[in-house]
């Protein structure tokens, strides 16, 4: 990556006034977003709660795994338009403008935990004097950017009144910077004029559609497209399972889908389900925001039901071929939820090997990425969990192999050579991403997801 450029992207600095913006959360969507607006011209202030994260970033080590952000992270440190800030209450009193990047987590209900966010408003109530505009970049319940707005009028001392933007991200993990950089749309949801003329202001140098709303309608266009194209992924999942029982391939049927430009390809792969921080999460609080108003959530659940249940079919495959699952060696390609990322949060191929182990299954994984990450929730097991460096140790005297992330890498792989180390020549494939008729001349017992 040369400097000033990340995929194509040219930083627009000199077209830039110059101006403060701080960014409170540097999780995936809060570093993604400072850096992003570093790139395009301006000078950010980061801060985090999390001391060990922040120390991380003022090092310069990008605290998770994602293309481009690294050298971005490096970057700008040295450029000084990004500057690391421990103190909540220093960076909201040293800019003007405060993007609010913190988790929105799952309660047990579904509904989404916004304790970050109210702690957020009531700091910015005690140390703000009023002349500051929020935007709420976290992914929350609609409704919410009012109640920040409210909440700071409430707590501050003065009856201080701030504007409250919208600004929903629509950063996937694995392509986050160029999504920041390059993006489909923007949306921007305001309550004045003012506040619209400075989002646009930031966004200038972006070009892409800006989409101006309410606040409201902001809100709900984040959680409606999550919902939607979690709903779509598990519509062909259910049709992946017709495929199955009537001789049909899944992946032909998207194809065909696809090529209606009223669908689109993207989103028809079927495979173990979606994961991940977003799509489950969302959903769920989506489920909850419409019941609250009396809305039929129903197709919701239904999608998520059917996500739900992939992890058990895949395994009624496997053992249709190795039989009994105790003491069996199971060999593990893929921990992240998807590829691109290190990021194993309510990941389908990290339930897949929870199953595995609490069955006395044999496990030896392999992660480009994730292996740090899945340690910290499944220790190294001698005998029975075991972490390697590569596809082929995997293979290693294995009963069966489980192809469960689309890492490129894979598709690529010698499958005399895997075969080879194997002792049973089972490969499972979560993601429909390898040819079945290659496999098959490779001597090896193949399954996959909506495939003869």
């Amino acid at each position: 990556m040369r400097d000033g450029d990340v995929d194509g992207w040219e930083s627009s600095s000199k077209t830039m006034t110059n101006g403060k913006i701080s960014v409170v959360g540097l999780g995936h969507v809060g570093l993604v977003t400072a850096l992003g607006l570093a790139e395009i011209g301006w000078t950010v202030v980061g801060t985090d709660s999390d001391p060990k994260k922040l120390a991380a970033i003022r090092e310069g080590k990008c605290p998770f795994f994602e293309p481009g952000l690294q050298q971005l992270l490096v970057k700008h440190l040295d450029s000084r338009r990004f500057v690391p800030n421990g103190n909540l209450a220093d960076s909201i009193s040293a800019t003007s403008v405060v993007f609010i990047c913190v988790g929105t987590p799952q309660k047990e209900s579904g509904e989404a935990d916004l304790s970050q966010l109210d702690h957020v408003a009531r700091a910015i109530a005690e140390h703000s004097d009023g002349n500051l505009l929020l935007v709420e970049k976290s992914t929350a319940p609609v409704t919410s950017a009012r109640w920040i707005a409210r909440t700071v009028q409430q707590y501050s001392r003065d009856g201080v009144k701030v504007n409250v933007a919208c600004n929903p991200e629509f950063l996937r993990e694995g392509t986050a910077v160029n999504d920041f950089l390059h993006p489909d749309r923007i949306v921007l949801g305001v309550d004045c004029d003012e506040t619209r003329d400075t989002l646009l202001k930031i966004y200038e140098p972006i070009d892409c559609p800006k989409l101006v709303t309410d606040l409201n309608t902001a809100e709900l266009i984040k959680h409606s497209a999550n919902a939607f194209l979690s709903t779509k992924i598990s519509f062909i999942n259910m049709v992946a399972d017709l495929c199955e029982a009537t001789g049909a391939d899944v992946t032909k049927v998207a194809e065909g889908m696809g090529l209606d430009p009223r669908i689109g390809r993207a989103y028809l792969g079927a495979g173990i389900g979606f994961g991940g921080y977003c799509f489950p999460k969302d959903i769920r609080a989506f489920v909850h925001i419409g019941e609250s108003h009396r809305v039929d959530m129903s197709l919701l659940k239904a999608a998520e039901q059917i996500n739900l249940k992939r992890v058990d079919r895949f395994l009624e495959k496997l053992r249709a071929r190795v039989w009994v699952l105790r003491g069996k060696t199971i060999g593990i390609l893929g921990l992240a939820f998807k590829a691109g990322t290190d990021d194993v949060r309510e990941s389908p191929a990290l339930a897949v090997v929870r199953q595995l182990h609490s069955q006395g299954a044999i496990l030896r994984l392999y992660d480009p990425q994730a292996m740090d990450a899945v340690r910290q929730a499944l220790p190294e097991e001698p005998g029975r969990l075991e972490y390697v460096k590569s596809p082929y140790e995997v293979a290693k005297q294995a009963d069966a192999v489980l192809l469960l992330t689309e890492w490129p890498e894979f598709a690529n792989l010698d499958l005399a050579k895997l075969r080879d180390s194997m002792r049973l020549p089972v490969i499972g494939d979560g993601r429909n991403l390898l040819d079945p008729a290659a496999v098959r001349v490779a001597g090896i017992d193949y399954f996959s997801l909506g495939r003869p």
